[in-house]
């Protein structure tokens, strides 16, 4: 397996290796196929090679099922490293600062008209 290869290259990659064996008449059992497929991966995908073949009899299990179960791992798996790639990200942008200033007039004025020429009855904000 390659680093950042996405399985369904993999499994491309696979079918082709098998399907040249075959022209030259190598037979396949299906167990043998899961077996082959599953010792492909990298350690990444540790997890899941030990959840299979602890759970299935890797005899009779269809690689058409292996297949599938392999995209939503890698579906789902590539979903939680972004979410925590971004979660990582968030954390270290600095956290962002807002200062309220309010002006007041020394005269009693009232707010209700504020203009352009009283700007000292306004509340400004500022972000940094």
């Amino acid at each position: 397996m390659k680093q950042d290869e996405h399985i369904v290259d993999i499994i491309t990659r696979f079918t082709d290796i098998i399907n040249g064996l075959k022209s030259f008449d190598r037979k396949f059992t299906n167990g043998e196929l899961v077996s082959k497929m599953l010792r492909f991966f990298s350690e990444d995908w540790n997890s899941l090679r030990m959840l299979i073949e602890n759970t299935q009899d890797v005899n009779t299990y269809p690689l058409e099922e292996l297949y599938r179960v392999l995209i939503t791992y890698e579906l789902n798996n590539t979903e939680t490293k972004e979410k925590m790639r971004r979660s990582k990200e968030k954390m270290k942008e600095p956290p962002k600062r807002q200062i309220v200033l309010k002006s007041t007039n020394d005269e009693g004025s009232s707010n209700t008209n504020i203009s352009d020429e009283e700007p000292d009855d306004l509340v400004f904000l500022i972000k940094k």
